[in-house]
């Protein structure tokens, strides 16, 4: 009999993960039939998605709430679809205030067995999330390698499975050069430029990484900037850096055919000498091509508080957490001023010997150069199953 698996995922970020997953499922247990909500990744893997994954692709209380009647009704639709077709698990790809309430109604009305792949960050804040989860999740895969024991000691199984980005393809010398000739770049050393992937980002942080790039350039005149848009905020980042030192060279993705943009956000992080981030997984981004970093950002003063009384960590940077080191400096909150990240930059500039082996060891520690992270999901899922 062949396996069945209803998996869903409610964002481009679980689709890249869910296609990886199915692909590996494929591989290890042939003939494995799929059922579920994704999107055009997964859909190259065989699923037949129920309804567009873009319905759940939803964020902020004020998107949320005229939708809110529509997406609980999605719920309902999903568990039943899961309920009506009896898969042998049930695999659902972060998008917790989706994925969860689906899986809570499944297991209310069977012993279906399910799968949560990316673990909540527990070991950041909300630590109590882990048991809430446990009274309706099986199995986690986690995306970091400390993350099975926060999961195991609320009641789950749980293996770390590999983080998505050790699996991205990497620039090529012909790529960069090209990159470096599109742009006019010449053998210029840059600075790499990330303001975030959000409006609200790069409102806040522009103005900063402006001042803040100018008194580097200032002290480092041989320096270029690059800013790599993301696609949705480019025309934002267009008019912000309108300020920024002259010379700054823009990547607008919109300007370019799909292949074309992502061969030069690829290569811009691989030829960059420094880069200047918002926080976020970016920094795994920039770890993966060993470019040395400074990471910034700024927050509504109300999220600040909150953040500053339940955090349980003392950085927000990936590569500090997963490396067990500090070497990555953060300009968070109140200390992100453009004296200060200026400051930083100097400091790296002068010497990035720490942050690279820091960033070697990430990456080891991640599974690069190892087997891919969707086909360890898959083994993980499977060799679960058989013992269950």
């Amino acid at each position: 009999m062949s396996l069945r698996v209803f998996i869903l995922a409610g964002e481009p970020s679980g689709d890249r993960l869910g296609g990886a997953l199915m692909a590996g499922l494929k591989q290890l247990a042939p003939g494995v039939s799929f059922d579920g909500i994704g999107g055009a990744l997964m859909a190259e893997q065989g699923l037949v998605s129920r309804f567009a994954m873009d319905e759940l692709s939803v964020m902020g209380l004020a998107e949320v709430l005229p939708k809110y009647r529509h997406l609980k009704r999605r719920i309902r639709e999903t568990a039943e679809a899961v309920l009506e077709t009896k898969p042998d698990v049930l695999i659902t790809i972060d998008s917790p205030d989706f994925s969860l309430r689906v899986a809570r109604l499944v297991k209310e009305q069977s012993s279906i067995r399910t799968v949560h792949y990316v673990a909540p960050s527990v070991w950041a804040w909300r630590p109590k999330r882990a048991g809430k989860m446990a009274e309706v999740i099986d199995h986690v895969l986690a995306l970091l390698p400390f993350e099975p024991p926060y999961m195991e000691a609320a009641g789950m199984d749980c293996d770390f499975v590999g983080h998505p980005v050790v699996a991205e393809p990497q620039a090529t010398g012909a790529e960069i050069a090209a990159f470096r000739e599109e742009f006019d770049l010449g053998e210029s050393p840059f600075v790499l430029a990330l303001p975030g992937s959000r409006r609200s980002e790069v409102a806040r942080l522009a103005p900063d990484f402006g001042g803040a790039l100018h008194r580097f350039t200032a002290q480092h005149p041989d320096f270029r900037i690059v800013v790599p848009a993301a696609a949705p905020v480019a025309g934002l980042v267009r008019d912000a850096v309108q300020s920024w030192p002259r010379g700054t060279v823009l990547v607008d993705p919109n300007e370019f055919d799909s292949v074309t943009a992502k061969a030069h956000k690829r290569a811009a992080f691989a030829a960059a000498d420094l880069a200047l981030a918002a926080s976020g997984t970016v920094s795994l981004e920039l770890a993966a091509v060993r470019t040395p970093m400074v990471i910034a950002y700024k927050f509504q003063w109300l999220t600040w508080q909150i953040m500053k009384r339940m955090a349980l960590i003392d950085t927000v940077t990936l590569v500090n957490l997963v490396s067990e080191t500090r070497v990555v400096p953060e300009c968070l909150g109140p200390d992100c001023t453009p004296e200060n990240i200026a400051a930083r930059l100097n400091a790296l500039a002068a010497d990035p010997g720490a942050q690279l082996e820091a960033m070697e060891l990430t990456m080891q520690r991640l599974g690069q150069g190892g087997e891919g992270p969707g086909l360890r999901a898959a083994r993980a899922v499977l060799d679960r199953l058989r013992k269950n």
